[in-house]
């Protein structure tokens, strides 16, 4: 294979059919992040789990994947794109495997561990595979079929899991993997280029402690804080000095690039880029307030409209299958005009698309009525993944580019992981508040000696985001009154708060876009030679 000399002579003749190739366990680990959720139930009942310790079956997944991507991103450009790719493969592959063996709670846990630093080693490679396979005025379309699997993943993964939950069994959500991932690393092995920058890299192994180390505690805390009331984890230990530590061993870490003169984790040459330091920005507002949309609504389905987790799916559905097209346009379109003002407005259409939802949103509200509101946000969702990721790698140095996508990548699962925590507690917050109110108007619809009661269990309920059970000892007709009435009073407090929860996330996103100007203007690629990016990659990997 000849030695790649510049983004323009491209490391294969066929990028697209690399990208698809690299794509599919993108798209396995995505899906593996949210396709556990619909199994709760069913894991609690067939490994006798703990509901905690389900939990952290997702949760431990999502801390693994997000702490490790600085790193992971790093280690292609020392090692390879590709080969990093497979091997995160491999590792995904065998820990699903282990994740349907599993016979036990702990085992469980261990294997999703796995399979989150599978996830971690494969996600930065595909970013970084983009700029190195792509010539410039291709990356737009490329990022284009990229931010339609992020838009698309997370929601057929309900959907999914709830159809082999119905017909398989639970541990078919993990083995439906291993053939996947076999021929995913196959097929990589066999059309994907060895890619690799021509310059020598170490490895700042204080450096990946320190940034492990901090981004452990924050994301720990963000993620564990409300199981924990926000107080003492064991001990003198509590939520709180678990984050201030990530903070400082994060701020550590910071300093410790910046004086780092030879080959730094974190190369502080991406901040000087001011598109790469702006999109980082931009991203993580972005995603604070974006989280929170599937978030809510998935609980108001669920929860207040009592929804199955597979008809929550479908409903939402057709909303991930616009995000997916859309972003396949976004992509051309910012290609020739600039991921800038693409991206501003698909967040402010979010935000339109937001208060649509809103309004339409009700107690009694049938998936119809929330479908002017997700058409919206389908098509906007669709203008702002491709674009974002385009703006955001405009001017890195393609030798920086595992670099890059790993921060860039982790800038955005901070901002998420911040943005379902913050919101969480708003919503239980709010909704403590909306149905201790919605609970006394409707108290009088109960026999009097179960008033008192009702209201103190409704209220409760905010903690569970689901209406409480009747207490025991009640005449099936008073027992299915009691359950009336607590579904209308969730129904109706939800309702409440989620539309303060959707309205601060349109906000979140209206601030993202308003950050977009600070984008530098968009130059057209061009092919050129005098304004070739001099990157170089080695056919050794």
């Amino acid at each position: 294979m000849p030695e790649v000399k510049s983004a323009e002579q491209p490391a294969t003749q066929r990028p697209w059919q690399v990208l698809a190739i690299m794509c599919i366990g993108f798209f396995m680990s995505l899906l593996d992040g949210s396709i556990v959720n619909v199994a709760v139930p069913t894991l609690i009942h067939s490994i006798d789990a703990s509901y905690d310790q389900v939990l952290w079956v997702i949760d431990g997944y999502l801390l693994v994947f997000s702490v490790l991507l600085i790193t992971t991103g790093r280690l292609g450009d020392i090692f390879g794109y590709r080969r990093l790719y497979v091997i995160g493969i491999i590792t995904f592959t065998v820990a699903s495997a282990l994740c349907g063996l599993a016979g036990s709670p702990p085992e469980l846990l261990t294997a999703r561990l796995l399979q989150g630093l599978g996830g971690a080693l494969l996600f930065p490679q595909v970013i970084s595979s983009i700029l190195t396979i792509f010539p410039p005025h291709l990356r737009g379309r490329a990022f284009g079929l990229f931010g339609a699997i992020v838009g698309f993943a997370p929601i057929i993964g309900p959907v999914l899991g709830g159809f082999l939950l119905a017909h398989l069994s639970w541990r078919w959500i993990f083995f439906i993997n291993v053939p996947i991932g076999i021929i995913t690393a196959v097929l990589a092995l066999t059309f994907a280029p060895p890619m690799r920058s021509g310059r020598r890299h170490r490895l700042d192994l204080v450096g990946v402690a320190l940034a492990t180390a901090g981004l452990s505690g924050i994301v720990f805390g963000l993620i564990e804080g409300e199981r924990y009331d926000w107080g003492t984890v064991a001990g003198p230990i509590s939520i709180t000095s678990v984050i201030v530590a990530g903070v400082a061993l994060l701020a550590v870490f910071v300093l410790r690039q910046y004086r780092q003169r030879d080959e730094p984790l974190m190369p502080p040459a991406l901040f000087g880029v001011r598109n790469f330091a702006v999109g980082n920005w931009v991203g993580f507002v972005f995603q604070l307030g974006m989280i929170g949309i599937m978030f809510v609504l998935v609980l108001y389905l669920q929860m207040a409209r009592g929804y199955s987790a597979l008809e929550t799916g479908l409903v939402v559905l057709p909303n991930a299958a616009l995000t997916a097209v859309g972003s396949a346009y976004a992509g051309r379109l910012s290609d020739t005009f600039g991921g800038k003002y693409i991206l501003m407005a698909g967040m402010t259409l979010l935000a339109v698309g937001l208060l649509v939802l809103v309004a339409m949103a009700g107690p009694t509200s049938s998936a119809w009525s929330l479908l002017p509101g997700l058409t919206i946000i389908g098509i906007a969702g669709g203008a702002t993944f491709a674009p974002l990721q385009q703006a955001t790698m405009d001017g890195v140095d393609p030798r920086l580019a595992g670099a890059a996508s790993g921060v860039s990548s982790t800038t955005r699962q901070i901002g998420g992981v911040l943005g379902t925590a913050v919101l969480g507690a708003l919503l239980s917050a709010r909704l403590s508040s909306t149905l201790r109110t919605e609970a006394e108007k409707s108290a009088g619809r109960l026999p009097e000696n179960l008033r008192a009661q009702f209201i103190d269990n409704s209220t409760a309920a905010a903690r569970t985001y689901g209406p409480p059970a009747p207490p025991a000892g009640l005449s099936p007709a008073t027992a299915g009154l009691y359950e009336r009435v607590t579904a209308d009073t969730f129904a109706t407090g939800f309702v409440t708060a989620m539309q303060t929860t959707l309205v601060a996330c349109a906000v979140a996103l209206v601030a993202a876009a308003l950050f977009c100007l600070l984008f530098s203007p968009h130059k057209k690629p061009t092919t050129e030679p005098a304004q070739r990016r001099q990157t170089e990659t080695s056919p050794q990997d």
